[in-house]
């Protein structure tokens, strides 16, 4: 019987990785969403603004980062339900897997994932639709990773506490699309309510919209890119950490 010990055991994460990878290899549904959708859907933005790129230029970063939110939030939350409520994670954890090894094993899968879909949306943005970025694409793509990383730990997480996928996705409104809105994409967060600046100062979302136009705007890293980052990877690893304390044994 599984203790639940903390301990991370390369093998065991690696072979869940594995499964996951597998399982979604099957889905091509799941596939086209995280890997064709924010490629057409920043495309279609770009066509949206054809006659101002400027733009396109100002809030295309922007989505880089908001997009691998969304999707990897989205699906994580439904594959994992799906997991709990067939009962696999719970004959997962009476095998000698530990927590630490479960919840690695997932993010590792979908953290891959998460690597080919911001390629994919960063490499169309720049190469091919002109994005205009001062600093280099490269740290785009690290922001892009980071924020996919974090829907990914949002989505194990709330899945923990939705009895169906219907009530995976009700959970979107309350928990994306706030931080859609108080993000800064619409308009500047300082010129906000005090209210709801001070709200949006503790949603991870404004820092990856920040670590975004840290890049558009300046050639060199900024400690405000640093901070902003150091910020988003924070609250992953936190998520990760919560959706773990999440995995428990329902039955004896």
């Amino acid at each position: 019987m599984s203790t639940g010990a903390p301990v991370l055991t390369p093998a065991r994460t690696l072979a869940t990785a594995a499964r996951v990878l597998r399982q979604l290899r099957h889905d091509p549904r799941t596939i086209a969403l995280l890997l064709v959708v924010p490629v057409v859907m920043i495309t279609l933005l770009r066509y949206v603004f054809d006659a101002n790129p400027r733009t396109f230029d100002s809030i295309g970063a922007s989505l880089l980062g908001i997009f691998p939110l969304i999707t990897m939030f989205l699906v994580t939350s439904i594959a994992t339900l799906r997991e709990r409520t067939s009962g696999t994670l719970e004959r997962l954890l009476a095998l000698p897997l530990g927590k630490a090894d479960l919840i690695a094993g997932y993010a590792l899968a979908f953290g891959a994932i998460a690597v080919a879909q911001s390629l994919l949306a960063t490499t169309m943005s720049v190469w091919v639709l002109g994005l205009d970025v001062v600093g280099s694409p490269w740290l785009l793509l690290l922001v892009a990773l980071l924020d996919a990383l974090l829907g990914t730990a949002l989505g194990l997480f709330v899945s923990a506490f939705a009895a169906s996928e219907f009530q995976a996705v009700q959970f979107m409104p309350a928990v994306i699309f706030p931080q859609l809105l108080l993000c800064g994409l619409f308009t500047p967060r300082d010129q906000m309510h005090p209210a709801l600046e001070a709200l949006s100062d503790v949603l991870p979302m404004s820092y990856a919209v920040d670590g975004m136009n840290q890049v558009l705007a300046h050639t060199d890293v900024t400690a405000d890119f640093y901070r902003d980052i150091l910020v988003v990877a924070g609250c992953a690893l936190l998520v990760l950490c919560l959706g773990a304390a999440t995995l428990r044994r329902r039955t004896v």
